[in-house]
């Protein structure tokens, strides 16, 4: 690739220092490239696990998360040969606070699927309304990030963009509130299941394992708790939301510093606690996906 020799009087937009001090280096480009590899290769199985799983809304979140971060690092990959260029910065910053909305989703819409199956008198929320709302959330989250995207991105003042990354910051925030919210009801539902305490004495809802579970009969357990594959499961969706969590908070705090402030002007933190948080959570849910974490036990 030809590099563009960066201009000593115009400084990056990611504000990263060349060994000389000079704020005009772009992102590394060897890690640019390790990312979209790994990016690329788990979105490919993505789409696989996906079709033959028939698990189309894993299309719809997951894989349009790696589709998503798939453009990001293009943008960034784009910057470390021409790093002054304003435009693969803004492509990179809108896609990479954007895309791991759509993988909380996928987060969401797995867990309603293991309520349902396990019996919704040990959660506050229907599996209907865990999809309903937290969708509703992330839908929201994303066009509030959207739009702060678009306001900085076509920003012509350093106060301008500065407003646009306050209103992606909110959308951000919103999404951590979301992902608190979650956490805080399946780990109830969890500790109900498991010291089985309903929160009330209705009939479950009829369930997704009809070996386990008959109609009318409350949910046996297998060896007094979950089926080994859901446990294998919800590990994964506990890390999968422990990365997407750590990553969020990143992303609040380097917002809110400002688009010259330290963290965002640091290349390792966004490599470490973003790009790498969202690669672990993308790869965890390949590992432990419900093509055969959840769907195999309707043949057991």
């Amino acid at each position: 690739m030809t590099h563009v020799d960066p201009d000593p009087n115009h400084t990056s937009p990611y504000n990263y220092s060349l060994p000389d001090g000079r704020r005009n280096a772009g992102p590394t480009e060897w890690i640019c490239i390790l990312m979209l590899v790994l990016f690329g290769i788990s979105t490919v199985i993505h789409c696989v696990q996906s079709v033959l799983g028939r698990h189309w809304y894993l299309i719809a979140t997951v894989v349009l998360c790696g589709v998503g971060e798939l453009i990001g690092w293009s943008g960034r990959l784009w910057s470390s040969i021409n790093p002054p260029a304003d435009s693969p910065f803004k492509i990179q910053i809108s896609t990479t606070i954007i895309s791991p909305t759509f993988l909380s989703a996928a987060n969401f819409l797995i867990f309603g699927a293991i309520v349902k199956v396990y019996g919704t008198q040990y959660s506050r929320l229907s599996p209907k309304l865990y999809a309903t709302l937290f969708i509703v959330i992330d839908v929201i989250s994303l066009v509030i990030q959207a739009v702060g995207g678009g306001m900085a991105s076509a920003a012509s003042t350093d106060a301008a963009a500065s407003h646009g990354a306050h209103i992606m910051e909110g959308g951000i925030i919103l999404q951590l509130v979301a992902i608190i919210f979650y956490t805080a009801l399946a780990a109830e539902f969890l500790w109900r299941y498991t010291t089985h305490n309903p929160l009330a004495s209705s009939v479950s809802a009829p369930s997704l394992e009809p070996g386990i579970v008959e109609d009318g009969q409350e949910p046996k357990r297998p060896n007094g708790g979950f089926h080994q594959k859901v446990k294998l499961q919800l590990y994964g969706l506990i890390l999968s939301t422990l990365f997407l969590f750590i990553r969020s908070i990143y992303r609040t705090i380097e917002l809110n510093d400002g688009w010259t402030g330290r963290i965002i002007s640091t290349e390792l933190y966004f490599n470490v606690l973003d790009g790498t948080m969202v690669v672990l959570a993308m790869y965890t849910m390949n590992l432990l996906h419900p093509t055969w974490l959840l769907d195999r036990q309707r043949h057991e």
